[in-house]
Formats: structure tokens, C-alpha cells, sequence
């Protein structure tokens, strides 16, 4: 059987290309607002940043999603991310990669 291709998408604060599944989209939506897409199927411009808490800092730290999207970001978005992503990351831990 042949295997299925993994989708590659890069990580906006790494400028890495890491397996879509191993990342967490930011997106605008079509009527300004920035949010968590964990589903990655909302509407509007999207961005990736790796499920790993120290990237997810890095971005708070350089205010990549401000810049990204164009919009001031309050630092409760990038604490809501961080706890996200370090949820993920030790739900993985516990199930195994789902």
C-alpha cells in the first residue's frame, strides 16, 4: 500500500516546515478577530505555530501574531495560547499521538 502524504505547513515564530498535525492554526477571522482554530477549518487567514511551549513563548515574546495579522494583540491571547498548547502537549504525552 502506498503511504499517505503528510501535509507540511510552516511554523510562523520557527520559519520551520513541520507536519501539520504537530501544529495549532491562528486565525483572523473575516470579521477581524484573532482565535484559536484547533479544527483548522474556520474562515479567514491562518498561521501555524508548533505545539511546544517554548515556541509558544517565543511568539509572546516577539509578538508574532501582532505583526502577522496586522492587529494589537492583548497578552491574554498569547496566555490562552500557551496554555493551549501546553494541554496538547501533555495530552500527548499521556494518549500517544492522536
Amino acid at each position: 500500500m502506498r503511504q499517505r502524504k503528510i501535509p507540511m505547513r510552516k511554523d510562523i515564530v520557527t520559519g520551520e516546515m513541520v507536519p501539520k498535525p504537530d501544529l495549532v492554526r491562528i486565525v483572523k477571522t473575516p470579521e477581524g478577530e484573532v482565535e484559536l482554530d484547533p479544527t483548522s477549518r474556520a474562515n479567514g487567514r491562518g498561521a501555524y505555530v508548533k505545539l511546544d511551549v517554548d515556541v509558544a513563548q517565543q511568539a509572546k515574546k516577539k509578538r508574532t501574531f501582532d505583526r502577522a495579522f496586522g492587529v494589537k494583540l492583548p497578552d491574554d491571547f498569547y496566555d490562552e495560547l500557551i496554555a493551549y498548547v501546553d494541554h496538547q502537549a501533555a495530552r500527548r504525552e499521556l494518549f500517544g499521538d492522536e
